[in-house]
């Protein structure tokens, strides 16, 4: 993918200057002059500031690598940072731990430049100002959400400091960063309008729903079960933070033509040409002209699918056929069938004995370890919009629209507190995992639709699993899994692809390499090296 952004590694020359160029769907002119008196002059260059704060607030590299440190995808091809950190092998300076760090300060530098300067653009009037402040106090606080989720205790302010205070400034303890994340989400989320009273020139643009749903997710990490019900209740039985309901299509929700559909709450924003992502051409299947397949999805992520008719997947029964249609909405499997941005449909051949391409594709075979084509047996679907105006010159830059919050989260997160509160009922069950399983065309049968178990433990089980299938390849299982104190079950396993391993003589599930997940040491990551060489005040996470 092209970077159109460029951002500064170390906090002490984010606070020292600022050198960016592009925006997000605002068509804007670059400028290397952000932080000057003369810049601030009119809304557009205000504007461009913000645009860039939006770019900052999260990327596709991201949203794509971090389903490789969970255990839906493994990463087969090539050794990425997030590999390493999946098999214990990352240290101080893995590339990942020092991205992050400084894409998110970086982001909040451009957030306290905003802040610190639009108020000098009098021509806009006092009603946008505070809206487009409270447009950038609600990315600021998204990106300290992310620091201190990953780092826990991290430099926290809320103005720009002076690189002399970059070198000495300590960390802030997570809890104090948190409760401040909450309040400036319940701040903001007073100031800024619901996703109905915005034009439709204004879509994208974060709403008072996205600041209650982000809080809600935020409490979510800290298991704070009260207060994750109290703010999702707010989106799902009041209107007054917007109305939101699920798209009637799981896998038409990620294509670009419905991109600003009823389900959307918050989204990374793309457009033709100017701004697009890339990160496909290295998952989907290689008939579809991709480059090579860094990961794919797990034999685990496929098994969690239930049937169609609400009963678990067994060994005895088919392999694919009759399965949770998110599953053929989400992954390319042996069989599946795929429609080219042509309308040309073809079936996806990924068994080692299937036949091979007679029409000039690429073979989508499994051919073993180390090679440019699947580890697992089974390719992206999610994402890959058959529609040729999705992409720009023919390949897989990509227009669409990247989902960061869903309705569909908002239900999981509801009926997940309304567990873990001992409240879940009928009447929650049908308001949030009964509507999911409709939705994506669940059988009409007891099963599959009603309430399964009064067992707030049994139920545990059920909404996790329905919270990974629902949500999967989206980027959110790892902090799921965290939060669960799973991580250290889950990710230290063998994973296993599809049932092409023939070296025994008979064919069996791929064995891949087990990950290594210490509870001591990996539920925080490294304060990066190169970080606590400039400021020697910066503690470190245990075991690093």
């Amino acid at each position: 993918m092209k970077r159109k952004i460029i951002i500064y590694s170390h906090l002490v020359l984010m606070v020292a200057g600022l050198l960016v160029t592009g925006c997000v769907k605002l068509d804007v002119t670059p400028t290397n002059k952000f932080t000057d008196e003369t810049y601030w002059t009119s809304e557009d260059k205000a504007n461009s500031v913000l645009s860039m704060a939006y770019r900052q607030m999260f990327s596709s590299d991201y949203f794509m690598a971090n389903e490789i440190l969970s255990d839906n995808v493994y990463n087969g091809y090539g050794t990425s940072n997030e590999k390493l950190i999946a098999t214990g092998l990352a240290d101080v300076s893995n590339g990942r731990f020092e991205s992050e760090w400084g894409a998110t300060y970086g982001g909040i530098k451009t957030c306290h430049t905003f802040l610190a300067n639009v108020d000098r653009i009098t021509s806009m009037s006092q009603l946008l100002r505070d809206r487009r402040k409270a447009e950038i106090r609600f990315i600021r606080a998204s990106l300290y959400l992310e620091l201190t989720t990953w780092y826990g205790d991290v430099p926290h302010f809320i103005a720009d400091i002076t690189p002399e205070q970059a070198k000495t400034i300590a960390r802030k303890p997570q809890t104090q960063i948190l409760e401040w994340v909450h309040k400036e989400l319940d701040e903001v989320a007073a100031i800024l309008p619901s996703r109905e009273e915005y034009a439709a020139a204004d879509n994208g643009r974060i709403t008072r729903g996205a600041a209650m749903a982000l809080n809600a997710r935020a409490y979510l990490y800290e298991n704070n079960w009260t207060k994750v019900a109290e703010y999702t209740d707010k989106l799902i039985n009041s209107s007054t933070y917007g109305t939101y309901s699920l798209f009637s299509n799981y896998e038409e929700l990620f294509w670009a033509k419905n991109e600003y559909n009823s389900e959307i709450i918050l989204s990374m924003q793309y457009v033709p040409e100017l701004r697009t992502w890339g990160n496909l051409v290295d998952f989907a299947p290689m008939s579809t002209n991709a480059r090579l397949n860094l990961a794919g999805p797990t034999q685990g992520l496929v098994d969690s699918y239930l049937m169609k008719n609400g009963k678990k997947w067994t060994a005895s029964d088919p392999a694919y056929a009759g399965r949770d249609p998110r599953m053929g909405a989400t992954i390319a499997y042996d069989g599946s069938k795929w429609t080219n941005r042509s309308g040309v449909i073809y079936d996806i051949v990924i068994h080692p004995d299937g036949p091979a391409p007679t029409d000039g594709r690429k073979s989508d075979k499994y051919t073993g370890p180390g090679s440019t084509q699947t580890a697992t047996g089974y390719y992206y679907r999610k994402f890959c919009d058959p529609t040729p105006s999705s992409y720009t010159g023919g390949g897989w830059d990509s227009n669409l629209n990247l989902p960061l919050i869903r309705f569909a989260d908002v239900l999981l997160m509801y009926a997940e507190a309304k567990n873990e509160l001992g409240q879940m009922n009928s009447t929650i069950w049908d308001q949030t995992i009964k509507k999911l399983r409709q939705r994506t065309g669940f059988d009409n049968t007891g099963d599959a639709l009603d309430l399964p178990s009064n067992d707030p433990n049994v139920l545990r089980e059920v909404i996790r699993n329905e919270r990974r299938c629902e949500l999967a390849l989206e980027g959110l299982r790892v902090f799921d899994i965290r939060r669960w104190k799973t991580a250290e079950t889950v990710l230290t396993q063998q994973p296993r692809g599809a049932k092409f391993d023939k070296s025994s003589g008979t064919y069996d599930y791929i064995k891949l390499p087990a990950g290594s997940f210490s509870r001591n040491r990996d539920y925080l990551w490294a304060v990066p090296r190169k970080e606590r060489l400039l400021n020697p005040n910066l503690s470190q996470n245990p075991g690093y």
